[in-house]
């Protein structure tokens, strides 16, 4: 019995561990839209066990990054530009918020480290890199979302934040202007470290609206 206790948070490490994986594998399209996903591959790669993966999976599928369709097996889900407005929609609520409570909420240590973060986005490097952008407007995206220090909007948010970016994804060779969407982020951060709620939630709303428009000039 006790081994069993012992186990469980080892358990629950290595589903998080194949979770994030698989997670941002997905999003970022490294796993096409379609693709089986390949179990006994990720269990070697990952050196992890066969419940860890189906764990991850069926949380992957609560959202709507995996379908698993039975005796076929489980597939990366389908991009599909019809859902940006649906998608857009949420987000225009969503983001505002999120950025008005981080602003309200961060603690020091999370101003410390969103001060960082904004220091890194002022240095980097990665000239005509849009998938290293594209990382980083994730990056922030979720550095914003843990200060709200609140897990269920924390979670939704990243959801949210996750099909939009697979939809940038599909785009992604043909996009212009991949750095100023990411350079939008330096005024938001300093909105929030400055506890500016207020311009932290415009900033955030034209931020996903700014989305939302570079997509539809390239469909």
């Amino acid at each position: 019995m006790n081994t069993r206790v012992n186990d469980e948070p080892a358990a629950s490490s290595m589903t998080e561990q194949a979770y994030a994986v698989l997670r941002d594998r997905l999003v970022m399209l490294e796993i096409k839209p379609g693709e089986p996903i390949n179990e006994e591959r990720l269990r070697t790669e990952l050196g992890v066990g066969r419940t860890p993966i189906r764990e991850a999976l069926k949380r992957l599928e609560q959202e709507r990054l995996v379908v698993a369709y039975p005796r076929r097996g489980t597939f990366a889900t389908d991009v599909n530009i019809s859902d940006l407005s649906h998608i857009s929609e949420v987000r225009r609520t969503l983001e505002p918020l999120a950025a008005s409570a981080a602003a309200e909420r961060a603690t020091a240590d999370d101003r410390a480290a969103l001060t960082e973060l904004r220091s890194q986005l002022e240095t980097a490097a990665r000239p005509g890199d849009n998938t290293a952008l594209l990382r980083d407007d994730v990056g922030v995206h979720r550095a914003i979302y843990r200060c709200v220090h609140n897990p269920f909007l924390e979670n939704t948010l990243i959801s949210y934040d996750n099909l939009a970016t697979r939809i940038w994804c599909v785009f992604l060779p043909r996009l212009s202007g991949m750095a100023g969407h990411v350079d939008e982020h330096v005024p938001l951060l300093t909105a929030i470290i400055e506890r500016d709620g207020k311009k932290a939630g415009e900033l955030a709303a034209q931020h996903v609206i700014g989305f939302e428009r570079a997509i539809r000039a390239l469909i």
